[in-house]
């Protein structure tokens, strides 16, 4: 009897770890995450080292947000002067938001 409640404590815990995992797996990066991830790239590209890369990924973090909300604006507000709807105001959207 011992060693089937063993067995099943660890197959139970195996089965948690095993979710825990998935669930892990299937998050997604937020924004800020993603912002980090490009301006970390940039910096290693530029073989920024110390104090410069520190300022680089400050300005860097901040310039971004930045960026993509003026960004969005302008786009927002275009597509409202073209008067685009549905599919056609998603891809203008998609394609104006890219650069």
């Amino acid at each position: 009897m011992t060693k089937q409640i063993l067995a099943f404590a660890a197959l139970a815990a195996f089965a948690l770890s095993a979710a825990t995992v998935r669930a892990a797996d299937d998050k997604k990066p937020t924004e800020q995450q993603s912002r980090m991830a490009t301006c970390n790239k940039d910096a290693g590209e530029k073989n920024l080292k110390g104090d410069e890369r520190k300022k680089f990924m400050s300005e860097c973090l901040k310039t971004k947000k930045a960026s993509q909300q003026n960004k969005m604006t302008t786009c927002n507000k275009d597509a409202g002067e073209k008067k685009l709807k549905g599919d056609e105001r998603k891809k203008f959207m998609s394609e104006c938001l890219k650069g």
